[in-house]
């Protein structure tokens, strides 16, 4: 796999949005202390912002 596979643009607007705002919420709620679980929207919120998931 070369790393222009792993990091093709393959998340779309609507799915895009979603994961930004799910994403930023999550980190949010974790730094104001519900739970450091919350920490894994950092994984949307990334491939949100690069436009990319290579799952």
């Amino acid at each position: 796999m070369t790393t222009q596979s792993l990091l093709a643009k393959n998340v779309g607007g609507i799915d895009r949005a979603l994961r930004i705002i799910i994403g930023a919420l999550m980190v949010i709620a974790a730094l104001v202390g519900y739970s450091n679980w919350l920490l894994i929207g950092i994984v949307p919120l990334a491939t949100g912002l690069m436009s990319s998931c290579p799952l």
